[in-house]
């Protein structure tokens, strides 16, 4: 599955009321995918809601650290296929992030997502929160 970044921060706090589902997600998949543009996001959206930083850049070091997750680093083809993706859906308002992940999980055969976001749906794809 892809780790997406509201899937991640729902994993990290535990005071979010989907925390205990996030973890057992992501416990039991067997695949772990995400990229740099997510990571990036997370430290963003962490701050924004008051989660330690020490704490947010742990996770985020353990993750990119962690031989069981695949972290996919995106250039400049793929950021550049995103922009052509959010430029033909002009009646959605994806996030250039979103976009890199569906293109990635486009590539890589990844339907299912752990997500709280409903563009992940609205783009065929399976949100697991």
């Amino acid at each position: 599955m892809l780790l997406d970044t509201s899937g991640l921060y729902c994993y990290l706090d535990a005071g979010d009321g989907r925390h205990h589902g996030a973890v057992s997600l992501l416990e039991s998949a067997a695949v772990r995918l995400t990229h740099n543009d997510i990571l990036a996001e997370l430290v963003a959206l962490c701050g924004s809601r008051g989660i330690d930083r020490r704490v947010t850049l742990d996770f985020v070091s353990e993750l990119a650290n962690d031989s069981n997750v695949e972290v996919v680093w995106i250039g400049q083809e793929d950021h550049r296929a995103a922009i052509s993706l959010l430029q033909a859906r002009p009646d959605k308002d994806y996030s250039l992030c979103d976009a890199v992940s569906f293109l990635l999980m486009r590539q890589r055969g990844v339907t299912e997502a752990l997500t709280t976001d409903h563009h992940f749906e609205q783009e065929g794809l399976v949100r697991l929160l």
